[in-house]
């Protein structure tokens, strides 16, 4: 109770923000008056009405953060389409806009609730026959909140196991909420399964809400949390060391992740920010599996994020090691994706020739 009184200040300047941002909106809606302040006004409260429904006993409370998490990404759309036209001098195009933002949002729709699997090979020099081949599938950024349940969670690690991973990689950010809430709807990640085991390490959203507690949660559900350590894995005669680091907000060390380490033909990383990429080069790391950004999640987001992160999405080069950051395999607030599609990630390890 006493961080949702801290937040509550901070929730009342964005709620302000919100509403003024869709002030500008209804200037923008065709029709008279109250056809066009009360559509936008009820855009702009229903998250918050979706935000409280959640944290009540209310029934039907998860239509109704549905409704707000929906909402606020058809505003963000809308928002961004109508500045668009006011900066090109598009006049009389409010229909128009408002035809292909709902088109947008339901195919965004389409497409976050449907991870694909991307499959990347990773060329590794000097690697062992009896690591070639070897198979890792890598999960970031589930999400498991509000709009994205066990079904979801299940139907996620189905696919993972059907692409028999020799390992399985859980790059950060598994929930928003607390163990207590989300439990149930987390627990389908016990079935994972991966000959070499499955490994989690932390992402900022965890400390967001209750990092000891989710550790603890996915250790007992059978995941081996990396915290600033590593395992030397063997696959027949093959070395492979796996290590992780913290999220980059709770002192990442990928040295001390590497400290003590046995010998071993192939080093992989997993930190869930991609920054922690140029320590993990300096520390010896052939490869980094990173998550965090969701690749922007949907535009125009997906060209700004670049702005702040020196690696969005996909397979990078950095002298000698490689990284590898996922668009993630759930979504953030609004259920949508659009131009950066959700994923479960097979990484390969081949011979580099």
């Amino acid at each position: 109770m006493s961080r949702l009184r801290s937040f509550l200040p901070r929730l009342a300047v964005i709620a302000t923000i919100w509403t003024l941002l869709h002030l500008y909106l209804a200037i923008h809606l065709p029709g008279p008056p109250a056809a066009r302040w009360v559509p936008a006004l009820v855009l702009a409260w229903l998250p918050f009405a979706g935000f409280a429904a959640g944290r009540s006993r209310l029934r039907g409370k998860r239509a109704l953060e549905w409704a707000g998490y929906v909402a606020m990404g058809l505003s963000s759309l809308l928002l961004v389409s109508f500045a668009g036209a006011d900066l090109l001098h598009l006049r009389n195009e409010s229909p128009a806009i408002l035809g292909g933002v709902a088109l947008l949002t339901l195919v965004g729709l389409i497409q976050a609730r449907r991870p694909r699997v991307v499959h990347v090979p990773v060329p590794i020099r000097d690697l062992p026959p009896d690591l070639a081949g070897l198979r890792i599938v890598q999960l970031s950024d589930l999400h498991v909140g509000p709009t994205i349940r066990r079904p979801f969670v299940e139907a996620v690690v189905d696919a993972a196991n059907a692409l028999a991973p020799d390992l399985v990689a859980v790059t950060g950010d598994v929930a928003d909420g607390f163990v207590a809430e989300l439990r149930e709807h987390v627990a389908p990640l016990a079935r994972l399964r991966a000959p070499l085991g499955t490994f989690f390490v932390t992402g900022n959203h965890e400390y967001y809400w209750d990092p000891r507690g989710w550790t603890q949660e996915l250790e007992r559900l059978g995941l081996a949390v990396l915290s600033n350590e590593h395992r030397l894995l063997m696959r027949g005669t093959g070395r492979l060391l796996v290590a992780g680091v913290t999220d980059l907000s709770a002192g990442p060390d990928p040295y001390a992740a590497m400290a003590g380490a046995p010998d071993s033909d192939v080093r992989v990383l997993l930190a869930h920010q991609p920054r922690s990429a140029y320590d993990a080069r300096a520390a010896g790391f052939d490869l980094q599996l990173s998550g965090h950004t969701h690749g922007g999640q949907f535009f125009p987001f997906n060209l700004l994020v670049r702005l702040f992160q020196p690696f969005v999405s996909g397979l990078h080069r950095l002298e000698e090691m490689w990284l590898y950051v996922s668009r993630g395999t759930g979504y953030w607030g609004p259920p949508l994706r659009l131009w950066a599609p959700s994923e479960i990630t097979l990484i390969e390890l081949i011979a580099a020739a």
